[in-house]
Formats: C-alpha cells, structure tokens, sequence
C-alpha cells in the first residue's frame, strides 16, 4: 500500500500535522506501508508565512505551492490513498481536491481538526481572507472516500455530508513525552510556574488570565511562562516568555507545574482538539481549561483537571493547586494515565490505520 500525505506545511513545524499524523508514520512503516509528503507551503516560505510583511516571497511561495500540486497529479496512479490534511491548497475553491477524487478517481481521506469551514485568517496574512474558499470542507467531505475528524463536534459536521467519518483524536506520542528534569527547568521551579503553550493565533485567549495573574502574582510567587512562537502583547510582572523550539519543546513544558487553556465559548473553540490540555496531562501536569468542546470529554474535573468557567473558578482554583502540591500530583497522575489509556499513540494505532482499511 503506498499513501500520499497532501499537507500545508513542511514536516515537523506544525502542531496539528505532528500530532494528528506524523508520529504515525513509523507505525505505517512497520505495517508495510509506504508514502510520500507533499507540502504546499515550502520552508523558506514557513519561516515568513507569520510575519508581517514579505508580501513577495508569500506570493511566490504560494505560486510554487500550487506548481507543486499540478506536478503531483500526473504521479497518482502510483498511490492507493490521497491524505489531505485540512485542505490542498490555502486559497480558491477546492479545485485539486476535485480533480483528485471526481477526475482521477483516487481515494481521499479527509483530515481536519478545527472548525475550518468558518472564517479565521490571522491578522498577518489578513490580505489573503477574500481569496478563501471556505466552502471547500463541504465539499471536500462529499467528495472524501472516508473522513478523519478530531472531536465528535467536527465528525457532526462531517456526517452532514458523508457517512464514512471516523473520529480520528489527535494524540500524544508517551515515549517521546516525558518529564525532563534539567538545570534550566530546575532554575525556573525556584518559583512555581503557571504556563500555557501555544501558537500566536491563540494568545488571543490568555487576555481573559490576565487580571487574574495580576491579582495572584501579588499574593503568592509565581511566574507565568508562555511558550509560543510570538512573544505576547500584555505584559505582567510574572511573566517570563520562551521562544518555542522543537528541540527543547518537552524541555521547555516540563518547566510548567500548572497548566492553563482558556478558550472562548464559540463555534470556533467548539472545534478544537485539546491539544494544550493533552501536552500538558501527558506529562503530569494538572491543568486547567475553559470547559468547551471535546475539553469537557478529556477533562474530569476533580480527577484528572479542572473545569473553570467564571474568573472566580480561575482564580480560586489555581490558588488551591499554587498552595497544595499534594493535589498537583494527584492530578497530574491521574492526567497521566488519561493520556496513556486515551490519548496516546499507543492507544489509537489501531484507529489510525482502520482509516486505510476497506
């Protein structure tokens, strides 16, 4: 069996690819299945792609993007399966989606993660947002000859246009996410540390911590650490900014002893996967999060995480975890084992491939 991976990104930079698919490419290797990536977005293009200006380079990697694509087609035949993650291209109508599944009859299976069928162009490349298409995931879900979806709100969607739909989690690779116990992380544990994880497009999130962190940092020492790939525009006396780096990544959360991920109650949240909740149970770290979409499926308040909808909850809840590292532990070992028994690698290797399966 031989599988093309049609994905926006290059390999290994994007967390929605890393943890949805390509920590399942040795399983596929040991099942006697081969592929190929093709990404439409080439590096030299990544390393800009979320910074303000650079208008020309965007646009020729764009157009190499789309060259790249049209060359892809005359080589299907060799493939038994097209894995589209998100969409085949960022901008237009789903046009090679069409042509791989209505002209060349290849089998597509459909991957997505968010609620991408909405509006939601980060303000970089907010010139782009008129050329978007995004009645494309309808389409492409007709199209599909099974979907892959990451929370049971996305799979309802999905159903509305094809039966085939598999809820396909993202996950936790368990043998790579371990607690590192290093110089740096121990030097930051001088002060506990409250920490979020994630991408710039969703600091957006942290502004309603704020007022928050600002009341407990007066009270009790603590640092607030955001991972991310941009530094936050807020600033509070607490805060203490890492670069995002996959080399030092588990290095990095490891440094975080509560974690947090508010969200905003809209059909857009709705639509993510957990993923900052997932990293930060897979190493033991209790964490709190808005209770919105699948997070009130992974998250048992008072087991394994906490729930928190009111600043009051927020607040209230972190100072108990801040003063009783008894109940840090508990949390994150029961986190721990959720990861292990549901949301690992291990655990849905068997899921993964049925997408392949006739």
């Amino acid at each position: 069996m031989q599988i093309l991976f049609l994905i926006p990104y290059p390999l290994g930079v994007a967390p929605s690819q890393r943890f949805r698919f390509e920590q399942y490419f040795e399983t596929l290797e040991k099942n006697g299945i081969s592929y190929d990536c093709q990404s439409f977005i080439d590096e030299k293009t990544w390393k800009v792609l979320y910074i303000n200006g650079y208008i020309s380079q965007k646009i020729i990697g764009v157009l190499s993007g789309f060259l790249r694509r049209l060359k892809v087609l005359f080589f299907l035949q060799k493939y038994d399966f097209i894995f589209i993650h998100r969409e085949a291209a960022p901008i237009f109508p789903p046009i090679f989606e069409f042509l791989i599944a209505r002209v060349f009859k290849k089998k597509i299976i459909f991957d997505f993660d968010d609620a991408i069928w909405l509006p939601n162009t980060s303000e970089q490349n907010s010139i782009s947002a008129f050329l978007k298409f995004h009645q494309k995931t309808s389409y492409t879900c007709r199209w599909a000859w099974k979907v892959s979806a990451g929370n049971a709100y996305l799979c309802e969607y999905a159903r509305n246009y094809n039966p085939n739909v598999c809820l396909n989690p993202t996950t936790i690779d368990t043998n790579l996410h371990k607690i590192a116990h290093t110089t740096a992380s121990n030097k930051v544990r001088e002060r506990l540390a409250v920490g979020w994880t994630g991408s710039h497009s969703t600091l957006k999130y942290l502004y309603f911590l704020v007022p928050i962190l600002q009341a407990i940092e007066r009270e009790y020492p603590i640092d607030f650490l955001v991972i991310s790939n941009q530094k936050p525009d807020f600033q509070i006396d607490s805060l203490k900014f890492i670069k995002w780096d996959k080399k030092t990544e588990i290095q990095d959360l490891s440094a975080i002893q509560i974690g947090v991920m508010p969200l905003t109650d809209d059909e857009w949240a709705k639509g993510k996967c957990g993923f900052k909740a997932l990293q930060y149970m897979s190493l033991g770290i209790p964490a709190l999060v808005s209770p919105v979409g699948v997070n009130t499926e992974i998250v048992k308040s008072e087991e394994n995480g906490f729930l928190c909808s009111t600043e009051e909850e927020w607040k209230s809840t972190l100072i108990r975890l801040i003063a009783d590292s008894d109940l840090r532990k508990k949390i994150g070992e029961n986190a721990k084992q959720t990861i292990e028994n549901k949301y690992s690698v291990r655990a849905n290797e068997q899921n993964f491939l049925s997408l392949f399966a006739s």
